[in-house]
């Protein structure tokens, strides 16, 4: 892992190491089948038919970022950006947490990087989070 401004970046598709909370895309049906949230269930203590907030303990837990609806349609970008600014507000009242970000959105969803990544930048002043490489240019360029 690389650090910049107090975050962190991470080879796309791995897991955390440390007891980071793995944050991941998901649905609001809470049906975690596949990519992360399936990685999420099996290791992280995520909960089938939760599809959003915060689950499982340290250090197996995890957070559900919803990215498609209860009948699995992709929600608008702006509704998106609604449960990232709630994850942000969390992220800011834990600071005894740490956060490992996965590219939510990018995968089943159908977001392309540079949609989803700067509905993250608030968490760079914060600090305690890591980010798949991937999203290093989009979090770190000038707003």
């Amino acid at each position: 892992m690389s650090q910049d401004d107090g975050i962190t970046f991470h080879p796309d598709g791995s897991v955390p190491q440390h007891g980071e909370v793995f944050v991941f895309g998901s649905n609001l049906a809470g049906m975690h089948g596949g990519g992360a949230a399936a990685e999420a269930v099996r290791r992280f203590g995520a909960q089938m038919g939760v599809g959003w907030g915060y689950m499982g303990a340290p250090p197996r837990h995890s957070f559900a970022i919803p990215t498609l609806d209860e009948h699995f349609e992709v929600l608008p970008l702006e509704e998106i950006a609604r449960y990232v600014e709630r994850f942000i507000r969390f992220v800011a009242e834990h600071p005894q947490l740490r956060f490992f970000v996965t590219r939510v959105g990018c995968g089943i969803a159908g977001y392309r990087d540079e949609q989803i990544a700067p509905l993250f930048r608030p968490l760079i002043a914060i600090g305690r989070c890591s980010f798949a490489e991937k999203w290093r240019p989009y979090l770190l360029a000038e707003t």
